[in-house]
């Protein structure tokens, strides 16, 4: 596909452009396949399948925001340690076909105010469940592609699905089911999703919140859904001028909703936690009495301006952090710490330990966005021992994103598997993949797979294996 039909925003160009469309960022116009690959290492041969990130990546060149790019999913394909190909392509959505078009005025009839949710910038993750993969974002439906990244289009759950759906489902490793909500600017704010592992849509139930907030990630426990109703709030002022329409109230309340996983909204039990923000959480299991969740949490965000300049380094206490809440399902107690000083945000965990209780969990740190001073790196915390911290430090200026576990094949310990992810180097303006032995983060890579090319710096990123 060429990009030559568009043109392109010169406000995306040039050493004027936001922070958001520069270096790692910087938007790619083309969708190529590449077969020849440069492997240094050994790529392990039990990794047999593909390995996406979703990114957003406009096709005129310009965004306001950072979130709102056209939706890219850049993939590498691996079997038997061999790198088969990389390819890169925008997913076609509505935005898609109408490239600089306000969104708005694509989804929005003015006369039954209702929203079309296939508009979508189909830009934040990508997953595999029931045997289809699906590119998320959590204004609109889900997108479903091949594997090999051609669109077949918006997936509602054969019409069961009729509002948003979020980017970031549970997947229960018991069960095979995959948790998820969707939230909306207008009544009903909140709805819980349950699907079955053959990816039938059986269980929807609408949850009662304070208003209308941007809920972008939540928590489940073996048992249990954790809601985060948190101070970002929809603006409609600010909608309707374009950009980011959230901002943030200092009205209205923070807390957090542990509802059974086959629950009702009446069975919610809500706790009032500090005012802050949390983009992601990592896991959240039952201690006793106690339901415990990780998470990354930020004191506030965009109380002046939803723009995401990280050109300057904020502070450390205003940048995001592992940190742990206790809900004490008696008492209503509730007990939060922060677990380590040093910012890091995109965490993950072992598929196996999700919604139990886990000793390790991994991160992309953000002390240094620019990687001016020391390279990018990727953190372990050990949990049992005080969320201990060990990482692997990429060259100076090198810019990882974030990395996912993959077990390995016959493994039997937490972290016996692989993290991987894509680096883009700045002195070539190329990328490479990134396969490190999860035990021993702070090692020399297994492997690289180094792709001609830059990978664009995204989002969320998933491992997908072949089918068994």
């Amino acid at each position: 596909m060429s990009n030559s039909t568009v043109e392109l925003d010169p406000r995306g160009q040039g050493p004027d452009a936001p922070w958001h469309l520069t270096g790692s960022r910087k938007p790619v116009f083309d969708e190529v396949t590449l077969t020849e690959l440069e492997i240094k290492g050994e790529v392990p041969r039990d990794l047999n399948g593909r390995y996406f990130r979703n990114t957003a990546n406009p096709q005129t060149g310009f965004t306001e925001h950072w979130f709102i790019g056209d939706g890219m999913i850049h993939g590498v394909e691996l079997r038997e340690g061999k790198a088969n190909w990389y390819r890169n392509r925008w997913i076609r959505t509505p935005m898609f076909a109408n490239p600089g078009v306000d969104r708005l005025k694509l989804a929005l009839d003015p006369e039954k105010f209702t929203f079309d949710h296939a508009v979508s910038a189909a830009n934040t993750h990508i997953i595999g469940h029931g045997g289809r993969i699906l590119a998320l974002e959590e204004g609109s439906f889900p997108y479903e592609l091949t594997p090999e990244l051609d669109t077949v289009g918006a997936h509602t759950f054969g019409g069961k699905l009729a509002g948003s759906f979020t980017a970031h489902p549970k997947f229960c490793p018991d069960t095979g089911e995959m948790l998820a909500f969707g939230y909306a600017q207008l009544p009903p704010y909140l709805t819980y999703y349950r699907v079955a592992p053959n990816g039938d849509l059986i269980q929807k139930e609408e949850i009662s919140v304070t208003g209308a907030t941007m809920m972008h990630d939540f928590a489940a426990t073996r048992t249990h859904a954790i809601f985060m109703d948190l101070p970002a709030i929809f603006d409609m002022e600010l909608a309707m001028q374009g950009g980011m329409p959230i901002r943030w109230s200092d009205d209205y309340p923070a807390r957090f909703g542990v509802m059974p996983r086959e629950g009702r909204d009446a069975d919610v039990k809500w706790f009032d936690v500090d005012p802050c923000y949390c983009f992601h959480t990592l896991n959240a299991y039952h201690d006793g009495e106690e339901v415990v969740v990780f998470g990354m949490r930020v004191p506030e965000i965009w109380r002046d301006s939803a723009a995401m300049d990280m050109s300057v380094t904020p502070p450390k206490e205003d940048q995001p952090r592992l940190h742990e809440w206790r809900l004490n399902m008696t008492s209503g107690a509730v007990k939060e710490r922060y677990l380590d000083d040093e910012p890091a945000e995109f965490p993950r965990i072992s598929d196996a330990v999700q919604g139990h209780p886990m000793r390790y969990g991994y991160a992309l740190g953000i002390g240094d966005p620019t990687g001016a001073a020391m390279g990018g790196k990727v953190n372990k915390y050990d949990l049992r021992s005080g969320a201990t911290r060990e990482s692997h430090i990429f060259p100076a200026g090198h810019e990882p994103g974030e990395s996912v576990f993959v077990a390995r094949e016959g493994g039997t310990a937490e972290d016996d598997g692989y993290l991987m992810t894509y680096v883009w180097q700045p002195e070539t303006d190329t990328s490479y993949m990134v396969i490190l032995d999860a035990a021993n983060v702070a090692d020399e890579p297994l492997a690289e797979i180094h792709v001609p090319r830059r990978i664009v710096s995204g989002f969320h990123s998933s491992w997908i294996p072949d089918p068994r």
